[in-house]
């Protein structure tokens, strides 16, 4: 099992609008395709901050659902083009996560 933490920079003042994105259109279409979505979250006190979390149950299956999402017409023709209007994509950081055997998230 593995997980990702995704930290994205949103265009300033343009948060609220990448969450109805990713709650209306990314993740219904990422699920329905087996990405199994943990957690979509916005910082507190960062207006420009958001967090979600994805789990794969192997390196296999994290390389087919990238696969399955990201070389879609869909994705490439729709979502794509959404995510680079309203992301700082040079300022993403992905970070690979595996639980320790005290975690409740396995």
């Amino acid at each position: 099992m593995l997980f990702e933490l995704r930290q994205y920079r949103v265009q300033p003042g343009r948060r609220d609008d990448w969450v109805r994105v990713m709650e209306d259109q990314i993740i219904p279409f990422q699920s329905s395709l087996g990405m199994v979505i943990v957690g979509s979250f916005v910082a507190e006190e960062d207006p420009d901050l958001y967090v979600w979390i994805r789990r794969f149950d192997s390196e296999d299956e994290r390389v087919r659902q990238y696969e399955a999402v990201y070389q879609s017409d869909h994705w490439k023709t729709n979502l794509a083009p959404l995510a680079n209007e309203l992301l700082e994509r040079e300022k993403m950081v992905i970070t690979r996560l595996l639980p320790t055997a005290a975690s409740d998230l396995k």
